[in-house]
């Protein structure tokens, strides 16, 4: 078995996390809980023992608690080996660190396994869209600084990618969406410090150690304006985020099954109410016309 690379320094993570704990910019962890709230909603079950994992994992209880989808919730923390027991919850949420994990599908595999038969699973994450323009305006200020690239954001997947660790995690109807969240800022300096408010600055194994360039942030920022203006707010820079949702149950005797492909035992034409017409044929009354519509 492979170990996967390593991608967090958890220690320089916690460190993060903590120094954004005492005044925490938590405006997307409550746009991302919202949206998970709506979707708990639809859902015709009650469920009776759901748990959340992530630094933030309180917060995102006390919302849902607020908006009467779930009545409490047992919390657990984002490590590589989650603090869950076996088929204990119908419930897990993974609250907006996926991100952070070196094995995403560790991750999965683990909350399936702590989920009951039939239980559901709903992961959120940041997708690649997040901070494109941050990433932009750093790799272009830092090559011209010291002509090369250091990892200063983490990466994070493509909608189509993450959707396939639902599948390699084992659960059934999976499905991925993403919620893109348009935000606005005086400058990329105030966004950099809304990051470190929500503990999501660099703490990246492989990130440079060394004391960055003086100029670098400055040059970033008067990219990051002529480049990124936000469209309808003059003087004010735009930034994206786009949450990611992955959701899936642990699978089950019983459980509704997709259909396969050419499986359909109804047909298109009973459904519209219309004649069906063999390929090559056409309907009475009508033919061939010539070019002037005769």
């Amino acid at each position: 078995m492979t170990t996967p690379p390593r991608l967090t320094d958890r220690a320089a993570l916690a460190l993060r996390r903590a120094r954004a704990a005492r005044d925490p910019a938590d405006f997307l962890h409550r746009a991302a809980a919202a949206e998970v709230s709506d979707r708990l909603a639809e859902v015709n079950r009650r469920f009776t023992r759901p748990a959340i994992v992530g630094p933030m994992a309180a917060l995102w209880r006390e919302l849902l608690v607020a908006d009467g989808v779930i009545g409490g919730a047992a919390l657990a923390e984002d490590a590589e080996v989650l603090d869950l027991v076996p088929e204990a919850h119908d419930l897990l949420i993974h609250a907006l660190a996926l991100h952070w994990a070196d094995d995403p599908v560790g991750q999965l595999v683990q909350m399936r396994h702590a989920l009951a038969p039939d239980g559901l699973m709903i992961a959120a994450q940041f997708g690649s869209r997040s901070l494109q323009e941050l990433r932009a305006s750093l790799s272009e200020a830092e090559l011209a600084l010291r002509g090369g690239l250091s990892p200063r954001i983490a990466p994070m997947g493509e909608i189509r990618d993450l959707g396939g660790l639902l599948q390699r995690a084992g659960f059934a109807l999976p499905v991925a969406d993403a919620l893109v969240l348009p935000v606005t800022y005086p400058d990329a300096l105030a966004l950099m410090r809304d990051l470190r408010a929500m503990g999501e600055s660099n703490a990246l194994a492989a990130r440079d150690r060394r004391p960055p360039p003086r100029a670098l942030f400055a040059r970033a920022a008067a990219l990051y304006a002529r480049n990124f203006p936000a469209p309808d707010d003059p003087g004010r820079i735009l930034a994206t985020a786009e949450i990611v949702l992955l959701t899936g149950w642990k699978p089950a005797p019983g459980q509704p099954q997709p259909l396969r492909p050419g499986s359909a035992r109804a047909r298109l034409a009973d459904a519209l109410g219309t004649a069906e017409i063999p390929a090559g044929e056409t309907v009475a009354g009508t033919g061939d016309r010539d070019n002037d519509g005769n």
